[in-house]
């Protein structure tokens, strides 16, 4: 089970998500990350309430079109450049977190370029609607 769906207020959701959506952006606080793109790895979770999101009828509009979570994330990087990974999870978590029908979002980047001895480095952030 994900870990997450322990917490109450989640266990009656369904969880969306995009995973490792690559995308090239002009990420970094080095000058030499400032002169072009890199590779970054952004993974989505997206927890809405089953009561709001579960289909009578076999039609999108009575979900959550994950769509959503892939443009979120291209509209963002379309605003420039950003200096800190962190700054691009929080963006993208609060334009997310802020559809009437996600009551959790968890969002996640990886630089997978950056050092040779490892896979990648990121962050993650999770955040719950206020009731």
């Amino acid at each position: 089970m994900f870990p997450a769906l322990s917490h109450a207020p989640l266990a009656q959701c369904r969880r969306l998500f995009l995973r490792n959506f690559e995308v090239m952006i002009n990420i970094g606080v080095h000058e030499f990350e400032k002169k072009g793109e890199q590779r970054v790895l952004v993974n989505i979770d997206l927890f809405v309430p089953l009561a709001q999101t579960t289909p009578q009828h076999d039609r999108l509009e009575e979900v959550v079109d994950y769509d959503f979570m892939r443009e979120t994330v291209v509209q963002r990087m379309s605003q420039g450049h950003v200096h800190l990974q962190e700054t691009l999870c929080d963006d993208v978590a609060r334009t997310l977190l802020a559809h009437p029908r996600v009551l959790a979002v968890r969002v996640s980047t990886e630089k997978p370029d950056v050092y040779p001895d490892c896979e990648s480095v990121g962050v993650e952030v999770f955040h719950i609607k206020e009731a």
